[in-house]
Protein backbone atom coordinates (compact mmCIF):
# COMPACT_ATOMS: atom_id res chain seq x y z
CA UNK A 1 0.00 0.00 0.00
CA UNK A 2 1.39 3.38 -1.02
CA UNK A 3 1.15 6.58 0.99
CA UNK A 4 -2.07 8.36 -0.04
CA UNK A 5 -2.53 12.13 -0.37
CA UNK A 6 -5.87 13.78 -1.18
CA UNK A 7 -6.91 17.42 -1.54
CA UNK A 8 -8.85 18.94 1.38
CA UNK A 9 -12.65 18.92 1.33
CA UNK A 10 -13.14 20.71 4.65
CA UNK A 11 -12.99 19.52 8.29
CA UNK A 12 -15.52 16.85 9.16
CA UNK A 13 -16.53 16.36 5.54
CA UNK A 14 -17.00 12.68 4.61
CA UNK A 15 -14.56 13.28 1.77
CA UNK A 16 -11.99 15.00 3.99
CA UNK A 17 -8.37 14.33 2.98
CA UNK A 18 -6.76 11.11 4.10
CA UNK A 19 -3.01 10.98 4.53
CA UNK A 20 -1.61 7.54 5.28
CA UNK A 21 2.08 7.32 6.13
CA UNK A 22 3.54 3.91 5.42
CA UNK A 23 6.39 2.70 7.63
CA UNK A 24 8.20 -0.62 7.46
CA UNK A 25 9.58 -2.50 10.46
CA UNK A 26 12.40 -4.76 9.33
CA UNK A 27 15.30 -6.74 10.75
CA UNK A 28 16.53 -10.24 11.31
CA UNK A 29 14.71 -13.33 12.49
CA UNK A 30 13.46 -13.08 16.08
CA UNK A 31 14.52 -9.47 16.59
CA UNK A 32 11.11 -8.23 17.80
CA UNK A 33 9.35 -6.86 14.71
CA UNK A 34 5.99 -8.48 15.50
CA UNK A 35 6.30 -7.34 19.12
CA UNK A 36 6.99 -3.72 18.12
CA UNK A 37 4.08 -3.53 15.69
CA UNK A 38 1.75 -5.04 18.29
CA UNK A 39 2.89 -2.75 21.10
CA UNK A 40 2.22 0.52 19.24
CA UNK A 41 -0.79 -0.42 17.10
CA UNK A 42 -4.17 0.98 18.18
CA UNK A 43 -5.95 -1.91 16.47
CA UNK A 44 -5.48 -5.60 16.96
CA UNK A 45 -2.53 -6.20 14.64
CA UNK A 46 -2.80 -8.48 11.66
CA UNK A 47 -0.24 -11.22 12.03
CA UNK A 48 0.82 -14.01 9.68
CA UNK A 49 2.78 -16.19 12.06
CA UNK A 50 3.26 -19.90 11.65
CA UNK A 51 4.90 -22.38 13.99
CA UNK A 52 8.48 -23.39 13.32
CA UNK A 53 8.76 -27.02 12.30
CA UNK A 54 11.44 -29.67 12.10
CA UNK A 55 11.38 -29.29 8.31
CA UNK A 56 12.73 -25.76 8.65
CA UNK A 57 15.42 -26.55 11.21
CA UNK A 58 18.21 -26.39 8.61
CA UNK A 59 17.13 -22.98 7.23
CA UNK A 60 15.86 -21.19 10.35
CA UNK A 61 18.84 -20.02 12.39
CA UNK A 62 17.53 -19.81 15.96
CA UNK A 63 20.92 -19.25 17.55
CA UNK A 64 20.41 -16.76 20.39
CA UNK A 65 16.62 -16.98 20.14
CA UNK A 66 16.15 -20.65 20.87
CA UNK A 67 12.87 -19.95 22.69
CA UNK A 68 11.21 -18.62 19.53
CA UNK A 69 8.53 -21.00 18.25
CA UNK A 70 6.83 -18.99 15.45
CA UNK A 71 7.86 -16.94 12.44
CA UNK A 72 6.20 -14.29 10.25
CA UNK A 73 5.58 -15.67 6.76
CA UNK A 74 4.05 -12.63 5.03
CA UNK A 75 3.79 -9.47 7.13
CA UNK A 76 2.51 -7.86 10.31
CA UNK A 77 0.17 -4.89 10.02
CA UNK A 78 -0.80 -2.23 12.55
CA UNK A 79 -2.22 1.28 12.55
CA UNK A 80 -1.81 4.46 14.57
CA UNK A 81 -4.16 7.45 14.14
CA UNK A 82 -2.26 10.71 14.67
CA UNK A 83 -5.29 12.95 14.14
CA UNK A 84 -8.37 13.06 11.92
CA UNK A 85 -7.25 12.37 8.38
CA UNK A 86 -3.70 11.34 9.33
CA UNK A 87 -2.73 7.76 10.11
CA UNK A 88 0.43 5.70 10.22
CA UNK A 89 0.32 2.21 8.74
CA UNK A 90 2.97 -0.18 10.02
CA UNK A 91 4.13 -3.14 7.98
CA UNK A 92 6.40 -5.67 9.67
CA UNK A 93 8.51 -7.55 7.14
CA UNK A 94 9.35 -11.26 7.37
CA UNK A 95 12.84 -11.74 8.73
CA UNK A 96 14.00 -14.88 6.96
CA UNK A 97 15.76 -14.69 3.62
CA UNK A 98 13.37 -17.13 1.94
CA UNK A 99 10.61 -14.49 2.31
CA UNK A 100 12.63 -11.50 1.08
CA UNK A 101 10.87 -11.55 -2.29
CA UNK A 102 7.99 -9.84 -0.45
CA UNK A 103 10.08 -6.85 0.60
CA UNK A 104 9.98 -4.96 -2.71
CA UNK A 105 6.19 -4.94 -2.74
CA UNK A 106 5.96 -3.97 0.92
CA UNK A 107 8.45 -1.14 0.40
CA UNK A 108 6.48 0.59 -2.36
CA UNK A 109 5.46 4.08 -1.21
CA UNK A 110 7.08 3.78 2.20
CA UNK A 111 8.00 6.99 4.00
CA UNK A 112 10.81 5.15 5.79
CA UNK A 113 11.75 2.11 7.81
CA UNK A 114 12.79 0.97 11.25
CA UNK A 115 15.56 -1.65 11.24
CA UNK A 116 15.39 -3.50 14.54
CA UNK A 117 18.70 -4.85 15.80
CA UNK A 118 19.68 -7.48 18.33
CA UNK A 119 23.31 -7.02 19.39
CA UNK A 120 23.63 -10.79 19.92
CA UNK A 121 23.00 -11.23 16.18
CA UNK A 122 24.00 -7.87 14.77
CA UNK A 123 25.02 -9.25 11.37
CA UNK A 124 21.36 -10.15 10.78
CA UNK A 125 20.79 -6.41 10.23
CA UNK A 126 23.01 -6.15 7.18
CA UNK A 127 20.45 -7.38 4.59
CA UNK A 128 17.84 -4.86 5.78
CA UNK A 129 20.38 -2.03 5.95
CA UNK A 130 21.60 -2.83 2.43
CA UNK A 131 18.03 -3.08 1.12
CA UNK A 132 17.01 0.38 2.30
CA UNK A 133 20.33 2.03 1.45
CA UNK A 134 20.25 0.76 -2.14
CA UNK A 135 16.65 1.93 -2.61
CA UNK A 136 17.16 5.31 -0.99
CA UNK A 137 14.56 4.67 1.71
CA UNK A 138 15.30 6.62 4.92
CA UNK A 139 15.67 4.41 7.96
CA UNK A 140 16.71 4.37 11.59
CA UNK A 141 18.31 1.47 13.44
CA UNK A 142 16.56 0.66 16.72
CA UNK A 143 18.54 -1.57 19.08
CA UNK A 144 16.05 -3.76 20.91
CA UNK A 145 17.17 -4.31 24.48
CA UNK A 146 17.05 -7.97 25.47
CA UNK A 147 17.47 -9.08 29.07
CA UNK A 148 20.92 -10.39 29.91
CA UNK A 149 22.72 -8.77 26.97
CA UNK A 150 25.53 -6.24 27.26
CA UNK A 151 24.33 -2.80 26.33
CA UNK A 152 26.14 -1.17 23.43
CA UNK A 153 26.12 2.53 22.69
CA UNK A 154 24.49 3.85 19.51
CA UNK A 155 27.94 4.91 18.32
CA UNK A 156 29.28 1.35 18.71
CA UNK A 157 26.34 -0.09 16.76
CA UNK A 158 26.70 2.54 14.03
CA UNK A 159 30.38 1.68 13.56
CA UNK A 160 29.71 -2.05 13.59
CA UNK A 161 27.07 -1.69 10.87
CA UNK A 162 29.18 0.84 8.92
CA UNK A 163 26.23 3.24 8.77
CA UNK A 164 26.18 6.68 7.21
CA UNK A 165 26.86 9.17 10.04
CA UNK A 166 23.44 10.76 9.43
CA UNK A 167 21.57 7.50 10.02
CA UNK A 168 20.12 7.58 13.56
CA UNK A 169 20.71 4.70 15.96
CA UNK A 170 18.42 4.57 19.00
CA UNK A 171 17.87 2.19 21.90
CA UNK A 172 14.41 0.77 22.52
CA UNK A 173 12.27 -1.85 24.21
CA UNK A 174 9.96 -3.26 21.54
CA UNK A 175 7.53 -4.46 24.22
CA UNK A 176 6.81 -0.95 25.48
CA UNK A 177 4.36 1.30 23.65
CA UNK A 178 6.07 4.55 24.68
CA UNK A 179 9.47 3.28 23.55
CA UNK A 180 8.11 2.09 20.22
CA UNK A 181 6.34 5.40 19.60
CA UNK A 182 9.59 7.27 20.31
CA UNK A 183 11.33 5.18 17.63
CA UNK A 184 8.60 6.02 15.11
CA UNK A 185 8.84 9.73 15.94
CA UNK A 186 12.62 9.59 15.41
CA UNK A 187 12.06 7.89 12.06
CA UNK A 188 9.45 10.41 10.85
CA UNK A 189 11.70 13.32 11.84
CA UNK A 190 14.69 11.74 10.07
CA UNK A 191 12.67 10.84 6.95
CA UNK A 192 11.28 14.38 6.83
CA UNK A 193 14.79 15.84 6.78
CA UNK A 194 15.94 13.40 4.09
CA UNK A 195 12.96 14.03 1.81
CA UNK A 196 13.22 17.82 2.32
CA UNK A 197 16.92 17.73 1.38
CA UNK A 198 16.10 15.76 -1.77
CA UNK A 199 13.41 18.26 -2.79
CA UNK A 200 15.85 21.13 -2.33
CA UNK A 201 18.47 19.29 -4.36
CA UNK A 202 15.94 18.72 -7.15
CA UNK A 203 14.91 22.38 -7.41
CA UNK A 204 18.34 23.92 -6.82
CA UNK A 205 19.65 23.49 -10.39
CA UNK A 206 16.74 25.45 -11.83
CA UNK A 207 16.55 28.09 -9.10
Amino acid sequence: MDSVRCEPAGPGHPDSPVLALKILVAGGFGVGKTTLVGSVSEIRPLRTEERLTEAGRDVDDTGGVEQKSTTTVAMDFGRITIREGLSVYLFGTPGQDRFWFLWDELARGALGAVVLADTRRLTDCFPAVDFFEHRGIPFVVAVNRFAGTREHTPEEVSRALDLDPDTPVVLCDARTRSSGKRVLIDLVEHAGKVHAARLLADVAPGA
